[in-house]
């Protein structure tokens, strides 16, 4: 086949075992990978966004890479709904390939583009690659979404081959790409955003590369470390999985050949986000309703004082507040931390969840739609396979046992750090840091009330 074919690189930035570009390349067009930043998407987000320089700065290792092989990374700003079209008719593009995107507004804008492009007789073509298993390729004994984790786990590792994991192998294909001269790419600042630092976040395949190595070595530890924030025990992954500057394929299959029970407990963690991703997908409704519709109109109070404090990280419970600290300072939160913040905010001061969720949406590297609403639900108990409402998080003794010498509080909380590790998880009143702003045990029979009007 002759011609040429664009490839919109999205949520997969990088050039190696990509789906959409493996297929583009050996279809035999000549394919310029083309990327969209959308303004759709960034109008609403702050202009210091570490997001969005992540974004950038691994663009530009693609690029680079690109310019390497003699071809070119077409970057551009605008609508991706206007912009796609205009790049098909600029490079005379016979074909687009992509791969796939599960989020609502995500499958609203292809199928426009789709309805757009096959209007002018080319066709968009859209694959599997952010996920091992996706939409309804996991489906329980009566055809249906599995509404429960354990069962759906079960069916993923029994639906798991040689296939699922392959990598796509791009390199007997490269000659394809097509010869362009390097083009210009648009700076943060020229796209409205401010330049900070992300070094941290190792952006980039390198960065992905660099830090997947580095968990490799302290995988066999994860299911012993991972709950413990004061500790290295996560993967540090979730943003480069986010945006795909690694594979999915890759990892799993490399922790699967591993074995033992930490790299299971972390392959357990990758199929919860397949499993939150097809419960998007089968139900996209979640965006704005719980999964437990008895749950929908709950009465939260919504205390608006409450939730200010909340967010900033003083409540006068100190793991959250270093929580929410550790969030606002650098985009991260850990795991454990995300499910004591979450369920102190909805069953300590009778937030709604949605509230939080969006607070989080606004902050975390990582930002997923779907983890980040299954993981909100799941802690307010109005989730698929989520919670139970009368299971209530204790923040002091959650604190106690996650952080017991108090090295994570210290952190981000160095106002208490002169506390011995009894005291700091509930400090004695101080000048300059705020008394508890309720009452746990209180709020609690608050929680089991409000929780029984809904049902």
């Amino acid at each position: 086949m002759s011609g040429t074919a664009l490839v919109w690189l999205r949520r997969d930035l990088r050039l190696y075992d990509h789906a959409a570009l493996f297929h583009a390349l050996k279809s035999g067009h000549q394919v310029v990978c083309v990327f969209i930043f959308d303004k759709t998407i960034l109008d609403s987000l702050p202009r210091a966004d570490r997001r969005v320089a992540f974004i950038h700065a691994s663009l530009l290792q693609v690029k680079q890479e690109l310019n390497a092989l003699g071809s070119d990374l077409i970057v551009r700003h605008g609508s991706a709904t206007s912009l796609i079209p205009r790049l098909v008719d600029e490079f005379e593009a016979s074909a687009v390939y992509a791969n796939r995107d599960y989020e609502p507004d995500a499958t609203a804008r292809d199928a426009r583009i789709e309805d757009d492009l096959s209007a002018e007789g080319i066709a968009l073509h859209l694959f599997k690659d952010q996920v091992i298993f996706e939409r309804d390729e996991i489906l329980n004994l009566s055809g249906k979404m599995y509404q429960v984790f354990t069962p759906y786990k079960r069916a993923w590792l029994a639906s798991l081959n040689e296939d699922a994991l392959a990598s796509y192998q791009l390199g007997p294909h490269m000659h394809n790409l097509k010869k362009c001269a390097p083009t210009p790419m648009p700076s943060l600042s020229a796209l409205g955003f401010e330049e900070i630092n992300i070094a941290h976040l190792h952006p980039g395949m390198d960065g992905g590369e660099q830090l997947f190595n580095d968990f490799c070595k302290r995988i066999h530890a994860y299911h012993e470390a991972r709950d413990f924030p004061g500790l290295k025990g996560v993967s540090y992954l979730s943003v480069h999985l986010r945006f795909g500057t690694v594979s999915i394929r890759e990892m799993a299959r490399i922790a699967i050949q591993m074995g033992g029970p930490g790299a299971e407990t972390w392959v357990s963690e990758l199929i919860w986000r397949d499993f939150y991703l097809q419960l998007l997908w089968h139900m996209p409704e979640l965006v704005t309703h719980t999964f437990k519709r008895e749950f929908d109109t709950l009465p939260f109070p919504n205390n608006q004082d409450y939730f200010d404090a909340w967010c900033a990280g003083q409540t006068g419970f100190p793991l959250v507040d270093a929580a929410m600290r550790q969030l606002n300072q650098t985009g991260f939160m850990h795991n454990r931390l995300r499910m004591i913040a979450a369920s102190f905010l909805v069953k300590d001061l009778l937030i709604d969840w949605r509230w939080g969720e969006r607070y989080f949406a606004l902050h975390l590297n990582d930002f997923d739609l779907a983890a980040n609403n299954g993981g909100w639900q799941w802690a307010a108990s109005t989730g698929c396979d989520a919670q139970p409402y009368f299971r209530i998080f204790n923040p002091t003794t959650q604190s106690q046992r996650f952080d017991p010498n108090g090295q994570f509080i210290r952190r981000y909380c160095p106002e208490l750090f002169h506390l011995n590790d009894k005291a700091i998880h509930a400090p004695p009143p101080q000048d300059n840091y705020p008394a508890p702003i309720v009452d746990h045990a209180v709020q609690r029979q608050a929680a089991l009330n409000l929780f029984k009007v809904g049902q």
